[in-house]
């Protein structure tokens, strides 16, 4: 959960909870942004908020009930505080829609995945009584090239390049809720790109639900490689030598990445070589009943070229355990792949099932304790995995972009190899100069230890 907040003098005052991915943070960031511009003051304290904002996340059950039992929470204040509307926004009142609806009566007004830039009309003061609006997803307008933001950290920022997915994963309901792949013109990312840098970005995320398709869908055609190279040459600006911002890549795919894009990020050397492709299983035939159009050989030769064209990359994957139909043998397929891959960072889910998926009608229905003990074996195996690949940094000296103080001489920030929230983090102890390290900026650190996913180190 990530509370966004700004104080400015105002007498109407608003809090705004952003849950789910990175995507939805984008979409929280120019909400405030729209909001403050509107003359709202931004607060993080939701006794004193006026008007209370949750963007949601419903992509699975969990994210669907930590969405209601926030809105639950939250609509307290309309009680104890001074809370006198409640806007719930985003993917839950769009794919649940007449049931959430009937199901929160404490939520003013309702705005769904199509109708963000309506936030301002529906935070305001006008009389609404447990409103909806629901545009078609389809329809939406992609965000201009600059749009108001009001950004969460100052030295990092999500970089959306595109919005909706056209793939069809059984398990996935994305489509459904952000329409088909649609990707923004190069001019406006690089122009918010720039925006983004000049106001002291260190670290440019580009995410979309599909990363690598970027550009597919435009007239003429463009393509995530060409991009890269565009933002690979992006400058920190005079007087800040050796601090042109880090580029980074989340959210690919094994069928829409090229070889282009590879050799974008080997070229750029502010380009993080971090590869971040969910592979969602190794078993060929769990993969053609996900949807997936690849194979486990597929797969296998994709990663090799990836590091023999970068040989210092980061891989990152993420998988699902307990599909329908996963036998003993798909999940060996997928400790196997694991085990020979050895990818840098790895996520995994247990299968979260709903009637509104197509893999809901697929046969074979795994148990919950089954699915569960795959979780705890395949992460098992990772974490050997991640503390011996931290291992080898140790007598490193690392670029890191140092993000928080944590008191006695010690503070924490990500290497290239470690993404926002999502990875390790590491430790720098300053014990040796006595200077403290500024926030938002980059250091140099000589790691002397590492943890199964943290590594420790000092300032170099």
């Amino acid at each position: 959960m990530k509370r966004l907040s700004k104080p400015t003098p105002n007498n109407l005052k608003l809090h705004l909870v952003s849950l789910g991915c990175a995507k939805n943070q984008v979409d929280s960031e120019i909400m405030l942004g729209r909001l403050q511009q509107a003359g709202w003051g931004i607060t993080d304290n939701p006794e004193e908020a006026h008007t209370i904002v949750v963007n949601t996340c419903s992509f699975i059950e969990t994210a669907a009930e930590e969405s209601i039992e926030t809105i639950v929470e939250l609509a307290e204040f309309k009680k104890s505080g001074s809370c006198r509307r409640l806007v719930v926004a985003g993917c839950l009142p769009e794919r649940y829609r007449e049931k959430i609806i009937q199901a929160l009566p404490e939520v003013d007004v309702f705005l769904g995945t199509g109708a963000f830039d309506q936030v301002v009309k529906a935070a305001g003061d006008s009389p609404i009584s447990h409103e909806a609006v629901l545009p078609d997803p389809e329809l939406a307008c992609l965000d201009g090239p600059i749009s108001p933001r009001l950004l969460s950290a100052a030295h990092m920022a999500y970089l959306k390049i595109a919005e909706g997915c056209s793939k069809h994963c059984t398990y996935c309901i994305i489509p459904k809720l952000r329409g088909t792949h649609k990707s923004r013109p190069p001019g406006d990312v690089a122009a918010e790109a720039r925006e983004l840098v000049a106001a002291g970005v260190k670290e440019l995320v580009l995410v979309a639900q599909d990363t690598t398709s970027y550009g597919m869908d435009l007239t003429p055609p463009a393509s995530l490689g060409a991009l890269v190279q565009c933002l690979g040459n992006l400058s920190a600006g005079k007087g800040r030598k050796n601090e042109a911002p880090w580029i980074r890549v989340l959210y690919g795919h094994p069928e829409s990445i090229d070889e282009s894009f590879i050799r974008a990020v080997a070229a750029h050397p502010n380009v993080c070589p971090y590869f971040d492709l969910p592979i969602q299983h190794a078993s060929s035939r769990m993969l053609k009943r996900m949807g997936r159009r690849y194979t486990c050989d597929t797969l296998k030769r994709l990663f090799h070229r990836i590091r023999e064209i970068v040989p210092d990359a980061s891989l990152r994957t993420t998988a699902i355990v307990g599909f329908p139909g996963e036998t003993d043998k798909d999940f060996q397929d997928l400790l196997n792949l694991a085990e020979e891959i050895r990818f840098d960072h790895m996520g995994a889910f247990v299968y979260s099932d709903a009637e509104d998926i197509p893999s809901h009608r697929l046969r074979g229905h795994i148990s919950r304790d089954v699915a569960q003990n795959r979780y705890d074996q395949l992460m098992s195996a990772q974490m050997d995995i991640a503390a011996e690949k931290n291992q080898k940094h140790i007598g490193r000296t690392l670029q890191v972009l140092i993000e928080e103080d944590l008191g006695n001489q010690l503070f924490a920030g990500r290497t290239a190899f470690q993404a926002p929230e999502v990875d390790g983090v590491t430790y720098v102890n300053t014990a040796s100069s006595g200077i403290p390290l500024p926030i938002g900026r980059f250091a140099l650190a000589r790691i002397n230890d590492a943890l199964e996913y943290d590594l420790m180190g000092e300032v170099a």
